[in-house]
């Protein structure tokens, strides 16, 4: 199982989009500064904003990319305030 996640940087007043199969490592690595290139580093520390569940991979990757193309905020919180949003992307990209 595949999961999209949004993490958020206070410091940078940005979020991240990403692809993991384990949530919690990939937030431990993106604040732990485990990749010293990453765009990530500069915005330590970063807390978990909201994960999309229950994707397969090619599903996963497309509804990250889809969130990227939005490239907005609004949307972004939109996600987490109205989860019928989600269960469409699921469905599109399913």
């Amino acid at each position: 199982m595949f999961y999209v996640y949004i993490i958020y940087s206070e410091k940078l007043n940005c979020f991240y989009i990403g692809t993991t199969d384990d949530v919690g490592l990939r937030i431990l690595e993106h604040n732990s500064g485990v990749y010293i290139d990453s765009f990530t580093l500069k915005g330590i520390p970063w807390t978990h904003f909201l994960s999309i569940s229950g994707l397969g991979s090619k599903q996963a990757y497309a509804i990250e990319k889809h969130i990227k193309q939005m490239k907005s905020k609004k949307y972004i919180h939109d996600l987490l305030e109205h989860p019928e949003i989600i269960n469409r992307l699921k469905l599109k990209f399913g």
